[in-house]
């Protein structure tokens, strides 16, 4: 499903304008992405936790030269799915 798709979905649901739901879309992301990058976790009953997690520095391979790599420690996001939202994909 793409971004307009999605909002048509909204639209049709709410009665509300497109503009309006994009409007608030970029905001929900915008927050959630604001959050996430203050190591704070966002829950969404019903739907899920957005949450960051780091990853240790590790040693690779890069695959086409079969040699060892560094790849340094980083941060990355998280998203772990709640109980409603697992339920509903898995019926």
């Amino acid at each position: 499903m793409t971004k307009q798709e999605f909002l048509k979905c909204i639209a049709n649901k709410t009665g509300k304008p497109i503009s309006q739901i994009d409007e608030i879309l970029s905001a929900m992301i915008e927050c959630i992405t604001k959050t996430v990058a203050k190591n704070d976790k966002l829950t969404l009953p019903g739907l899920g936790t957005f949450s960051m997690k780091k990853r240790a520095a590790r040693k690779g391979r890069n695959p086409q030269t079969g040699a060892t790599i560094k790849i340094a420690a980083k941060k990355v996001p998280y998203f772990s799915a709640g109980a409603v939202f697992k339920k509903a994909v898995n019926k």
